[in-house]
């Protein structure tokens, strides 16, 4: 399903784009919590929430619009050897590519991040601040990006006590971990995804579950040198039930020059779900 399907106003300066259903039959397919797109959005990199990955090409018309989609089947991500990820530990969350092609996935269950030079390939811990202990085990790092310095920047879907702003934590290869300021807690959303702008800016995706509503889901976009509590602006918030559980969020300039909202949505393995990949843009 491709174009104006869905394109009801959102509020947010953002403006609807397409909306395509991407299907494949494996049994390995669905679950998406994280897109990684390459600068021109010609290729892409997909991650599930059970510990697994694909990769392929979007094809569009000339308009930008999604046509259809070329991936491989999905694989499993290895571990530190290369065996797949024990099941437990497999609950993959948010994905970051580094402008070198470093890959990285944070995980809500156990609270940490690997390093993947490449997928397919075995992977490397980098070491956790004592603050990830402390997340909700349900609700841990969904949200994950990286900077063109190569710092990754991550924050969890909640905290503790269900309250207040979310800590943003950042990794300097060089320095290690600090936590440089939160994130501002606005209503009952919650943070799900996260990627650096061609602009530099940090866009944060956020969803709101409204029962038998469906879901929201909003966009806001910060400064990363924001220190104490960020200011924010919001770029689009769209109606409940408009779109499925948008979770991965992907940001890149397209041809035109205009700042493009890659969002994927996670069908939970449910039939009654679809895999959506909605796309909006923002004017220059």
């Amino acid at each position: 399903m491709t174009g104006l399907q869905g394109a009801a106003n959102p509020s947010g300066p953002a403006g609807f784009v397409g909306r395509h259903t991407w299907k494949m039959e494996d049994p390995l397919f669905g679950g998406f919590s994280g897109i990684e797109l390459s600068d021109d959005g010609s290729r892409f990199v997909a991650l599930s929430d059970r510990g697994s990955w694909t990769e392929g090409t979007i094809r569009r018309d000339a308009t930008g619009q999604i046509t259809d989609i070329d991936a491989a089947p999905p694989e499993k991500l290895k571990a530190q050897d290369e065996a797949p990820l024990k099941s437990n530990r497999a609950d993959s969350e948010g994905l970051a590519m580094a402008p070198d092609g470093t890959l990285y996935v944070s995980f809500e269950g156990a609270a940490r991040i690997l390093r993947y030079p490449a997928f397919g390939r075995s992977a490397e811990n980098l070491p956790s601040p004592p603050e990830f202990r402390d997340l909700p085990k349900n609700a841990a790092l969904e949200a994950l990006a990286v900077d063109a310095q190569g710092r990754l920047y991550t924050l969890p879907e909640d905290t503790p006590q269900g309250a207040g702003a979310f800590p943003v934590f950042r990794y300097d290869p060089a320095t290690g971990w600090s936590q440089p300021f939160l994130f501002p807690r606005d209503g009952t959303f919650l943070p799900v995804g996260a990627d650096f702008g061609p602009d530099g800016q940090l866009y944060v995706l956020e969803r709101q579950f409204r029962g038998l509503g469906g879901f929201a889901s909003r966009v806001r976009v910060v400064d990363p040198a924001s220190q104490g509590i960020a200011q924010t602006q919001t770029v689009l918030e769209t109606a409940p039930g408009q779109y499925g559980n948008l979770e991965g969020l992907a940001v890149w300039r397209d041809a035109a020059g205009d700042v493009r909202l890659t969002l994927i949505a996670d069908d939970n393995f449910l039939f009654l779900l679809s895999t959506e990949i909605v796309e909006y843009r923002l004017p220059r």
